[in-house]
């Protein structure tokens, strides 16, 4: 747990006023009490968890359950409005911003999304169903995606269109590029 936070307060820059941090910190307090082996001593820290998460989504708006898996370096740029489910994957360096969902297509049906790394998600976006998200996507704001997307994409619209990036624009990332710097393809 410790060692995944301090790598998000290197990603959020130690603010500690930064909502995407302390909706990080809740998910890995929350992940890091599914460690403790004995029952007994675990309930005490279960407690806390629920009134944390709860606590955290009044202030921050961000619902992101521990069930989530969650890659290194998730950045929620803008908070409020974020719902991920419990079963959805997220992978490395993703961006969330305000509005976006990701989760089931249908009430009652199983099966969320998986996000590859590197994807940068716009606001108001959903993603929904049991779907795949390749690697280094952005996702415009306010789009509908319901199909897979693969690697290397842009997806659009309502309901999204998939269109391929530009290569020379993906070429052209240098080797140490922050996350971050993919809203600007």
């Amino acid at each position: 747990m410790f060692k995944d936070f301090k790598e998000d307060w290197a990603n959020y820059n130690g603010a500690i006023g930064h909502r995407g941090l302390w909706a990080m910190a809740t998910y890995r307090f929350g992940q890091w009490r599914y460690t403790i082996k004995s029952g007994l001593i675990r309930k005490p820290f279960s407690m806390l968890y629920k009134v944390l998460k709860v606590f955290s989504e009044m202030v921050t708006g961000v619902e992101l359950p521990c069930e989530t898996v969650v890659g290194k370096r998730l950045m929620i740029e803008h908070a409020f409005d974020i719902v991920v489910s419990g079963d959805a994957v997220l992978g490395d360096d993703v961006i969330l911003r305000n509005g976006v969902t990701i989760g089931l297509r249908h009430r009652l049906v199983r099966g969320s999304p998986v996000i590859g790394n590197r994807c940068d998600i716009g606001a108001g976006a959903k993603i929904l169903g049991p779907i795949k998200i390749g690697d280094d996507v952005a996702i415009g704001a306010n789009a509908v995606v319901i199909t897979d997307v693969p690697s290397n994409s842009i997806a659009v619209g309502i309901p999204a269109k998939i269109r391929p990036r530009k290569p020379e624009a993906i070429a052209a990332l240098p080797e140490d590029y922050e996350a971050n710097e993919l809203t600007s393809l």
